[in-house]
Order: C-alpha cells, then structure tokens, then sequence
C-alpha cells in the first residue's frame, strides 16, 4: 500500500493542553485595565489589539511574550500615552500569568496518543516561544510518547516539509492533528498529507483567517481525544484506496 499513513503529527497548545483561554483571560483583564482610560466600545480595544499582535508576529513571533509586548504598545497607543507606569506594570503581570499558567491536559489525550503511536510513529510540532513551549512540554508528562519533538515559529509547508524530509517521507504519509484550521490542517493537506480537525471551545482569531476548505475528503473533524485513533485509521483508509 503506497499511501499508508506512517508519521502521525500533534499540535500542542489545545490540543494536547489547555492554552487559549489563559490567553482570553489575559485580554479580557487588559481591556478592563485599558476601560479605566476609554470607552472601550468606542475604541475599539479587541480589535486594535488584534491588529497589533498580528502586524507584530513577524517581530515577536507568537506565545505570551509577544502578546505581552503587544498589549503594552496598544496600551501606549490606545491611551494616548496617559496609562501610568502602575498600570503598564500590570499589564506585564498578565504576560507573566500566563507563561506561568500550569499544564492541564486535555481529559484522555493521553490515552489517545498512545493509541496512535501503537501503529503509527508520532511527532509533536507545537509553535510559539521556545522556552515557554519547552517548559510546556516538560510539564505535560507526554514526550516520552513522541519519537521527534519539533518547536517552531510558524507552522507553513515549508515547516512541515522539513519534518517529512527528515523522516524521508511523502506528504501522502502523513497526517496531522490538531484544532487550527489555519495552522495544522490547511498546510498538510494542500501539500498532500491528510489532517483530523479537533476544534478547541475558543480560538484566537488569528488562527480562524482562513478560507480553507477540504475538497477532497482529506479531513475528518472529531469532537475530542477519544475520537483521534479512529479517525487516524479511517484516513489510513481512504489513502490505502
């Protein structure tokens, strides 16, 4: 079989653990801090924002650093310049809130990766600030599990083909999963490969501008972790056909 799924790979933050609601819980603390300045509707706070962590990643890169350093110039920009040095302080508090947020699983993904890895190899591919994604790791209890562990700035094919390229094989052996579409599934299968869609209960906007849509059966959304192995097995399936 030409096609058979051999390479098996995991997104980390929500998909392994919990990670987006300490980072909602971190705006929602901004916009309340920034509202002692501001109409917050009429200033639009979310969104300035968003906009600013988005023209930033380039710079920053993604995870709660550059989060941090984005709240701290829209707070600048949104205030002004009037926020006092107290509250610019509070604000770094929340970054460091949320790099020191404990590493909660997600119920069962454990016991699902074990299930994955009993027939196929697994890597981890998670994104984001190296030591944070590291300590993540560490915490998780989970990478005695993965024969590779890869932490990377973006997740684009050119990331994905590396890792293929090391374990010398064809993106039509490979599958993907995880809760952005964005991210973890988008890249894979345009390139060939194939992707189980987990999606998380929230999702920073960022990671849903995407326009993708699968066409060709390549995708299979499950609702959480006990669903992963047999979809994994369905879509060695359909690319053994």
């Amino acid at each position: 079989m030409n096609n058979v799924i051999e390479l098996v790979g995991f997104d980390g933050d929500d998909t392994l653990w919990h990670s987006e609601g300490y980072y909602q819980s971190a705006h929602g603390e901004f916009e309340r801090i920034i509202g002692e300045y501001v109409d917050l509707a009429d200033v639009r706070v979310h969104d300035r924002l968003l906009a600013t962590e988005r023209r930033n990643i380039k710079l920053f890169g993604y995870g709660a650093k550059g989060m941090t350093l984005s709240m701290l110039e829209s707070a600048i920009d949104i205030t002004g310049q009037r926020i006092s040095a107290t509250d610019l302080h509070r604000i770094i508090e929340l970054g460091k809130q949320v790099l020191a947020h404990p590493v909660e699983l997600l119920p069962g993904i454990r016991a699902a990766v074990e299930a994955v890895a009993q027939h196929h190899r697994v890597v981890l591919i998670t994104k984001g600030d190296l030591f944070h994604q590291e300590q993540k790791v560490a915490s998780s209890g989970l990478a005695d599990l993965f024969h590779r562990i890869e932490i990377v700035s973006e997740k684009d094919e050119r990331t994905y083909r590396n890792v293929l390229d090391e374990f010398q094989l064809a993106p039509a052996r490979f599958a993907m999963v995880g809760n952005s579409l964005r991210s973890d599934i988008a890249p894979v299968v345009e390139m060939g490969g194939w992707g189980v869609y987990m999606p998380y209960h929230v999702t920073w906007a960022h990671e849903t501008d995407t326009d993708f849509v699968d066409r060709a059966s390549r995708v299979i959304q499950v609702e959480g972790p006990t669903g992963i192995a047999g979809a994994i097995e369905e879509l060695q399936g359909r690319a053994a056909a």
